[in-house]
């Protein structure tokens, strides 16, 4: 099955065409008039360079604020109070700390300028937010994501020191939960997060929520 090429017009096939590794569309750009619509959608970009891919995975890497999990030790980090954690403070910093940060394996992310810029617009405009962990007045970690309604879209994160982004996750959850959310999309599965509760559902259950929940 061809992967569909974006045009001009502002419109995604559906979900449903995607290949089975999620990919459903190139091209396109990062408008926040088609980013708001992919993320209504389901989808999300994701490249290493052009053209922009686009994704639908089957199953969703998803949490559920209730479910959670925090370990005992993150509970005592959490106590000491080592890690202060804030809330739209410093998008620039955390969008740029997940765009830099060295992770083994990778030769870079697919945070691009572009793409930078588009999350930056987006953020003016109130859709986009951060999450930032500090440790002495020094920004150590956190992350970003794009917030419809009642659920969070989460995009990228980094973590300078030992459990700063795990703390800015967790501190973020709580706070979700007590404000109503109901789902933060994780995209694709990965340890980290599993370890905190995240678990994969069916691509059709994640759209139902979403379409009812923006």
């Amino acid at each position: 099955m061809p992967v569909f090429e974006l045009t001009e017009e502002l419109i995604f096939p559906p979900v449903a065409l995607a290949e089975p590794d999620g990919l459903l569309a190139y091209g396109g750009d990062l408008t926040a008039q088609r980013l708001l619509l992919a993320y209504s959608q389901g989808i999300f970009p994701w490249y290493d360079e052009p053209p922009i891919l686009w994704w639908s995975p089957d199953p969703r890497f998803v949490l559920f604020p209730g479910e959670l999990k925090i370990s005992a030790s993150m509970k005592q980090v959490l106590k000491k109070g080592l890690f202060t954690i804030t809330f739209n403070k410093d998008f620039a910093g955390v969008i740029s700390g997940c765009r830099h940060t060295y992770r083994p394996g990778q030769h870079g992310t697919w945070i691009t300028e572009e793409v930078e810029q588009a999350y930056t617009d987006l953020h003016k405009n109130g859709y986009a937010h951060s999450v930032e962990c500090w440790e002495d007045g020094k920004l150590v970690g956190g992350f970003y994501g794009i917030q419809l309604g009642r659920c969070f879209f989460g995009e990228s994160m980094f973590s300078h020191v030992s459990n700063a982004s795990k703390a800015a996750f967790i501190t973020f959850v709580k706070h979700a939960e007590a404000q109503g959310l109901v789902l933060i999309d994780c995209q694709v599965y990965t340890e980290h997060l599993a370890s905190l509760g995240a678990r994969m559902i069916d691509r059709q259950d994640f759209l139902t929520i979403i379409e009812r929940e923006q």
